[in-house]
């Protein structure tokens, strides 16, 4: 993986030009407008080196130390991933994302870049790319965790200290969502495929204390 990404940093994005919503507000409105997507791709940046994940029977087990019984229930959704793959297929509409990587790896991403290799087999397109890749952008202040549906839709998805999901910010403007997808994208090209990132460099790895 390179250093950094090559002369271009991260557009700005001030939460006075969105609308804010809550968790819930957030949920459905993802949910109607990635169903109407057709013919785009959507784009995610995964910043955050924790989080709390809401609902999952895998990092329950993985937070109180059975890691044999998380990667089990990981391994037990892929045929529902494999279903979204095949909905994807259908609406010619691919979801990838752009996982940032700290060394030494926290507890979560050890899990999380274990249930991304799944994903990836399943036909998500997830790159990664090391912190340092985003010098130029991060002077300031780290980035934010984003989502761009079909190129129409991108949220800043805002979670509390803790890492819980709290709601987001939708902003709609095409411009803004145009330069952010394209630092999005120049991301996923420039990171490294998380199928060779994974064998090397958590494959082996022993489960997090």
């Amino acid at each position: 993986m390179p250093d950094r990404l090559p002369a271009q940093r991260a557009p700005e994005l001030r939460p006075e030009w969105g609308e804010v919503l809550t968790r819930d507000e957030y949920k459905r409105d993802f949910r109607e407008r990635d169903a109407i997507v057709r013919g785009r791709d959507s784009w995610k940046l995964e910043r955050r080196q924790h989080f709390e994940e809401q609902g999952s029977p895998s990092w329950e087990a993985a937070r109180r130390g059975d890691w044999r019984e998380a990667l089990r229930l990981l391994e037990g959704r892929r045929e529902a991933l494999r279903e979204i793959g095949r909905e994807d297929e259908e609406r010619q509409s691919f979801f990838h994302r752009v996982r940032v990587v700290e060394q030494p790896l926290t507890t979560y991403l050890q899990w999380e870049l274990h249930s991304l290799r799944i994903r990836a087999e399943c036909g998500e397109r997830i790159r990664i790319v090391g912190a340092a890749m985003l010098a130029d952008s991060e002077e300031f202040d780290q980035l934010p965790e984003i989502v761009i549906l079909g190129g129409r839709t991108l949220y800043q998805v805002r979670y509390s200290e803790k890492g819980i999901p709290v709601g987001a910010v939708r902003y709609t403007d095409p411009d803004l969502v145009r330069r952010w997808e394209n630092y999005i994208t120049d991301l996923h090209g420039a990171g490294e495929d998380v199928l060779a990132y994974v064998d090397r460099e958590v494959a082996h790895l022993l489960p997090p204390a």
